[in-house]
């Protein structure tokens, strides 16, 4: 690069401090809150959204979709996250297994991988064939937009890291005993095709990309910054009105303890260790 010459948004964004932990968490929690305002909003008016994270092994996603749902009802945001499909489900119409998880009036459904698994893994591990992939990114656009019509809000996210990013967290997953079951034998096949997903991913976007269910973007090099980011744009796309300011709540009065004697049970306590 030459002397003086300003460096690309992403050389700068790679650059940029990490997010100290105690501003990154006065920030999500008060995302939290309007979450939490969100859900009811979701609830009283019976929108149904359908959120999709999409990216490579490694881009954070379940840390993001984890920062979404930690401070709201799993009865609202519901998050599915398939396995691999059976043999019965292999003989179905592709999306088929996906139409069962759509959100119903009132629901936020959030997709960790989805049927976008198509467009990527299966065609690049070799699960389906070219025509196979062709033809899903062919059809995508028009189920979409009949998702779209029949009322579902569709957000599409795509976490974007770097190929030495990635290779960071996934040593740490070997290395750390409470991640290690993210790392899958997939994982590890799929790590020595980093340009053949690059592929599979541009040419996802170029056939997938609609005005009616838009991808989205965000660099996710720094996993606080994006979880930030992501729920701040989340927000954004679905307008809402806070009816907690309608909604004082006051606790009832109790009433008299000590009425009713509890019977002298031979409880199984659990050992008080800490």
């Amino acid at each position: 690069m030459a002397k003086g010459k300003k460096k690309a948004a992403g050389e700068e964004k790679a650059e940029q401090a990490a997010l100290g932990r105690k501003e990154y968490e006065s920030e999500l929690k008060r995302l939290h809150v309007e979450l939490v305002k969100l859900q009811q909003w979701v609830v009283d008016q019976g929108l149904k959204v359908c959120i999709v994270f999409e990216g490579r092994d490694g881009a954070g996603k379940g840390g993001t979709i984890k920062a979404i749902t930690e401070r709201v009802s799993p009865r609202v945001f519901r998050v599915v996250a398939l396995p691999a499909p059976t043999e019965r489900e292999k003989s179905q119409m592709y999306i088929q297994r996906y139409l069962a998880h759509m959100p119903a009036a009132g629901e936020v459904v959030i997709f960790d991988r989805s049927w976008y698994n198509r467009a990527g893994v299966e065609r690049v591990m070799g699960f389906c064939t070219e025509a196979q992939a062709h033809k899903f990114l062919t059809v995508t656009p028009l189920f979409e937009r009949m998702a779209v019509e029949s009322g579902i809000i569709l957000i599409k996210y795509w976490l974007e890291v770097s190929a030495e990013e990635q290779t960071r967290r996934l040593k740490d997953r070997i290395d750390d005993g409470r991640k290690i079951w993210k790392l899958s034998p997939m994982d590890l096949k799929s790590y020595a095709r980093w340009d053949d997903y690059t592929r599979a991913r541009d040419e996802m976007f170029a056939a997938t990309d609609s005005s009616w269910a838009p991808w989205y973007m965000a660099h996710s090099e720094d996993k606080r910054r994006v979880r930030l980011n992501i729920i701040t744009h989340l927000l954004k796309q679905i307008p809402y009105k806070d009816l907690t300011r309608d909604q004082k709540v006051v606790l009832p009065k109790r009433g008299k303890l000590g009425k009713y004697k509890p019977a002298p049970y031979p409880f199984r306590l659990v050992e008080e260790i800490f």
